[in-house]
């Protein structure tokens, strides 16, 4: 075209150098990820292990690698573990926090960790635990709960956990009583899980829990009365009473012409029936 100038010779060369490195730094950027957040300075990173054990750590560390694998917070003085603790872990297969002050774990702490299969809350001090917090957990296999506070714990907990194989519940304060009777019934349908024994009260100490039988939860089973039952009282209730004073003012007119007509010597009290009493 009139105008347009032909690239010389040595401009094509000067180009096709170019080419070359231009288009094999477009493929390594597709085909390198983005790079994780930077590993937390208090802790260690290596091949997916996030290390921050024995850092006197108060919190989940903030900024966790989005690819950590494990992530290690044993023996450390982290006392509750608030909503979603765990943000952006999408592939963590491993929790492990043993050897905190554990005291409380909000209901949606572990929101976002579908993937974990095994969690250490071992050696802490949990007394309370919510069945909804573990609903998150679709894949975790194995749950160590072992040496904490819990003198009870709901059914639910293990039942929120569909792919469960082993739960450590060892050496807390099992409380005998008819609180333990939804972790009984859960129990005997998954003795091969856990084996537990009572710690108090004191005459039951060391007494396998599964050892007991439908007899010992007898008086635990009585069932509540409903707001229909209420309903049927209230409105029972004052038709009842009227009936009885009715009763009673038969009874005792009829009392009265019995002492007017019996003969001199023969009285004797009548006794007075127990609905008047």
């Amino acid at each position: 075209m009139p105008g347009t100038e032909e690239p010389s010779p040595r401009g094509w060369a000067t180009m096709g150098r170019w080419r070359g490195p231009c288009i094999l730094l477009a493929v390594l950027l597709l085909l390198c990820p983005l790079p994780a957040p930077a590993c937390p300075r208090t802790c260690l990173c290596w091949a997916g292990d996030v290390d921050c054990r024995q850092r006197a750590l108060h919190e989940v560390p903030l900024l966790l690698p989005t690819n950590a694998s494990a992530l290690w917070l044993g023996y450390n003085l982290i006392t509750m573990l608030g909503a979603r603790s765990f943000p952006s872990l999408p592939v963590l297969l491993r929790l492990s926090l043993p050897h905190n002050r554990l005291e409380k774990i909000h209901r949606q702490a572990l929101l976002g960790l579908g993937a974990l299969q095994e969690l250490d809350l071992s050696d802490n001090y949990l007394s309370v635990l919510s069945p909804e917090t573990f609903l998150p957990l679709t894949s975790l296999s194995v749950l160590n709960l072992g040496y904490n506070r819990l003198e009870e714990l709901e059914a639910g907990v293990p039942r929120a956990l569909p792919q469960l194989q082993a739960i450590f519940l060892n050496g807390n304060p099992w409380m005998c009583s008819c609180s333990i009777l939804p972790l009984w019934r859960w129990l005997g349908h998954n003795r091969e899980k856990v084996s537990l024994q009572c710690m108090f009260p004191e005459s039951l100490n060391t007494y396998p829990i599964m050892a007991f039988g439908n007899d010992s939860f007898q008086q635990c089973q009585k069932v509540p009365l409903s707001a229909q039952h209420y309903a049927a009282f209230l409105l029972i209730g004052p038709f009842s009473f009227l009936a009885s004073i009715f009763c009673c003012t038969l009874i005792g007119s009829g009392s009265l012409r019995s002492f007017a007509t019996a003969p001199s010597g023969a009285l004797s009290p009548i006794q007075p029936d127990p609905e008047c009493l």
